[in-house]
């Protein structure tokens, strides 16, 4: 009997065990929950990595470099190449960039049937030197990268698979009515820093990019703000043109906007409504010409108005009502370089509730002597700690370099991936 218990006892204890094992596994660290820890990965050329198999044996051209864990990538970059090397019928990445390359010619891609991305940037590349249709028969393309070129127009005809466009700091200063027709899936489009002018716009060449989300016209000659945009549109960046004026009404097309950036401009009024978007969240009119604000959304998040020539803000004019059950969502607004006297009203925060700086930096009440406002420290949000801390630190806080805010204003890049 006393064998007989002792075994009952051990069998009891191993099944608690297992309950205990199971009742505290969770299945997230398995299924969907992501590691504690994770170990970064580094590329070792020399390693010996066991690719994936394909069915017929792996090439490559020789000027470039496929590593063998990336099978499906050639890798041609900072090579000083100026021709295009044969490509491989079964890579899907190749990279270009950094070269001295002036032509793409439809040869090296004659075999090319799954490839997916091209980086050609930091090359030569001139529009008359781009075989006509070369780029139109990789069905497969989904990125072409042509930034930092010389291209004079818009390098069509494009795959209709292509979802990302960018056609940066180049010559283009023309674009056909039909440079932009079949591409159904593009989402990012980005043409600063070219030559672009109204007379470019006229024939609404984005009207009938049903899912583009991104466009990127920054550092062009655009006096009037671009028509018909898609409803589709996310981000849009308008910096360093030359703009004086928004239409009435002129968003009211585009309500799902997220991003909006038009420093570097002319603006001198902007309607009150302007910007009443209800998915708004970063509003960028720094360096322009406002005497006056306007309305803040629901939405707004961050606001931008440094370097205008705001003498008085006026708190009832950005929140005309309160209402409790929708508060507004504005924390950060950057009002330096403009004509200030006084900080804004204290009202402004019971009309934006989740405010925490407002940064006045220097003001140019006078061209000979600029003046310095005291930035406000908002005790409810800070410990009596970091409130001391902020009170010992707030002249520092004032010096603030404009490259310091830079980093700040970068809630979508042009080039962002």
């Amino acid at each position: 009997m006393g064998i007989l218990s002792h075994l009952s006892i051990l069998h009891l204890l191993w099944a608690a065990l297992v309950f205990c094992q199971y009742e505290d596994y969770d299945f997230e660290d398995e299924y969907g929950g992501e590691p504690d820890h994770q170990v970064p990965y580094y590329f070792n050329p020399d390693a010996q990595v066991e690719a994936p198999r394909f069915p017929f044996p792996v090439e490559c051209a020789k000027e470039c470099f496929c590593p063998p864990a990336f099978p499906l990538s050639m890798y041609c970059d900072h090579r000083k190449l100026k021709t295009i090397p044969n490509i491989p019928s079964h890579v899907q990445q190749l990279y270009l960039q950094n070269n001295n390359i002036e032509a793409v010619p439809a040869g090296p891609f004659t075999n090319v049937t799954f490839i997916r991305e091209i980086n050609l940037s930091y090359n030569n590349i001139k529009f008359h030197m781009i075989d006509h249709g070369v780029f139109a028969k990789l069905s497969h393309l989904v990125q072409l990268h042509l930034q930092h070129n010389e291209l004079e127009e818009f390098p069509f005809p494009l795959p209709s698979s292509l979802e990302r466009l960018l056609l940066g700091f180049n010559n283009i200063s023309r674009l056909p009515a039909n440079a932009l027709e079949g591409l159904p899936n593009m989402t990012t489009l980005d043409l600063c820093n070219n030559l672009l002018d109204d007379s470019v716009l006229k024939e609404k060449p984005f009207s009938n990019m049903k899912n583009l989300m991104q466009l990127n016209l920054c550092n062009n000659k655009l006096q009037t703000m671009p028509p018909d945009l898609p409803p589709s549109l996310r981000h849009l960046s308008l910096e360093n043109n030359s703009i004086s004026h928004i239409p009435e009404n002129y968003f009211h097309r585009l309500p799902h906007i997220i991003a909006l950036r038009m420093s570097h401009n002319n603006l001198q009024d902007i309607p009150h409504n302007t910007f009443n978007l209800p998915n708004l969240l970063e509003l960028n009119l720094g360096h322009n010409k406002l005497k006056q604000v306007f309305y803040i959304p629901r939405s707004l998040q961050h606001l931008y108005i440094e370097d205008n020539e705001i003498e008085n803000i006026n708190v009832t004019v950005m929140c005309p009502t309160l209402d409790a059950l929708n508060i507004k969502q504005l924390t950060y607004i950057r009002v330096d370089q403009n004509k200030l006297t006084s900080p804004i009203s204290t009202y402004a925060f019971f009309c934006f509730p989740l405010i925490r700086t407002i940064y006045y930096g220097e003001q140019n009440v006078t061209v000979s002597r600029p003046s310095q406002l005291r930035t406000p420290v908002f005790r409810r949000f800070l410990t009596p700690e970091e409130f001391q801390e902020a009170e010992d630190n707030h002249e520092t806080l004032n010096q603030e370099t404009e490259e310091d805010h830079e980093a700040e204003d970068s809630y979508f890049h042009p080039y962002y991936h």
